[in-house]
Order: C-alpha cells, then sequence, then structure tokens
C-alpha cells in the first residue's frame, strides 16, 4: 500500500497486489469489491478483463491494482511511484 497524497493528484492510496490465477485474480477484486460496498464505498470504474493480467478498481482516493505476477514485475508500479511512501507491504 503507497501514500500518493504528495506524488499525484488523483488518488491518496494504491493498493498493488497479486493473484497466481486469473481466478485468484478475480476473487480477490470480487472480495474487495463486496468488502467496500458494504463499508459504503463505491466502485467508480473498473478495468481490465478476465485474463488481462492487471485489474484496477477505482474507488476515487483508494486505487486497486491486482496483477498477475508476470505483469507486476513488467509494469513494476512500486518502481514507477518510488517517491510514494510505503504504508504496509506483505510478502
Amino acid at each position: 500500500m503507497l501514500d500518493m497524497r504528495e506524488v499525484c493528484t488523483f488518488a491518496d492510496y494504491f493498493v498493488i497486489c497479486s493473484g497466481d490465477t486469473r481466478r485468484q485474480i478475480e476473487a480477490i477484486c470480487d472480495e474487495v469489491h463486496g468488502v467496500l460496498d458494504k463499508e459504503g464505498v463505491a466502485l467508480q470504474h473498473r478495468e481490465g478483463a478476465k485474463g488481462s493480467g492487471w485489474i484496477l478498481m477505482d474507488f476515487g482516493d483508494i486505487i486497486i491494482h491486482i496483477f498477475a505476477p508476470e505483469d507486476r514485475e513488467y509494469y513494476q508500479l512500486e518502481r514507477l511511484w518510488s517517491r510514494a511512501t510505503p504504508l504496509v507491504r506483505i510478502q
């Protein structure tokens, strides 16, 4: 999880995670959406189709990126946004 407030204007936080399979990526997406919806946080936009290797979920101040491992390695968002402050890292 990255604190983006000092480096961009379109989001406060990025959550970046990986799923090992397409099914796991979709399950993560569905669970995040379900939990946040119950908390009253509306999904504003979603990009990425099943099997694309990258799903982006825009909840306004929070943007969630769910990657297949090879796509996460390729795009390297943590490196691209290296000026952001890391808040949580779980491996």
